[in-house]
């Protein structure tokens, strides 16, 4: 089949945002190499002009993903909150702020594409779980900044927060699909910040007096 008439960069980063969006609305097993196509406006031949497989494309499609969320974050308005704690706690917020749309507009496709994938294709399952975990490290730099200016100290570390974070955001995407509601994914969050501001509330608490 031939190519289309868009230039060939413009064509893959389509069959990419198709992909994302395609899987995260069916599911990787469900989604076919038609179903990409259709929604990347493109042909067959177009798409295996960029990609020997499926398989190929989720993993240019999570390294995508990777990139496309870590600029949304790094240029997010809570960035430029002074204090760590409170930026923290922005980040939070803000994640609660992005459950608008239908589902499969603001749940993962890292987290989605793991949860069915991750006995049977490892490649997908390293590339999904290396921007699971570079976002964790963006928001343990300001966990860690954090801790250290409040002298917290204890059993756990900002990276292990870091990752709750992420298991609390996966686990309300998975509570919100299940239920069909954002709401349920929203008290999670609320959850999630009341949960750090606990954890930081002694040392708040004492700065204050």
């Amino acid at each position: 089949m031939p190519l289309t008439a868009e230039p060939p960069s413009n064509t893959k980063t389509n069959l990419l945002e198709a992909a994302l969006a395609v899987v995260r609305a069916k599911g990787y097993s469900a989604t076919t190499v038609d179903d990409i196509c259709q929604a990347a406006g493109v042909s067959k031949g177009a798409f295996f002009h960029h990609f020997k497989s499926k398989e190929e494309l989720a993993i240019e499609a999570a390294r995508h993903w990777g990139a496309a969320t870590s600029g949304l974050f790094a240029s997010a308005p809570y960035r430029a909150v002074p204090d760590p704690l409170d930026r923290v706690l922005a980040y939070v917020d803000f994640r609660k702020a992005l459950l608008q749309g239908e589902l499969p507009e603001y749940t993962c496709f890292a987290g989605t594409t793991i949860q069915e994938v991750y006995g049977t294709h490892p490649l997908i399952r390293e590339a999904c779980e290396k921007t699971i975990t570079d976002h964790a490290a963006f928001v343990e730099a300001d966990i860690a900044e954090a801790m250290r200016k409040y002298r917290i100290t204890g059993d756990w570390t900002a990276q292990s927060l870091a990752f709750y974070t992420q298991a609390v955001i996966q686990g309300a995407f998975i509570l919100a699909k299940a239920q069909q509601n954002s709401a349920v994914a929203a008290d999670c969050i609320n959850h999630l910040r009341r949960y750090i501001e606990m954890l930081f509330s002694p040392a708040k608490t004492k700065e204050a007096a």
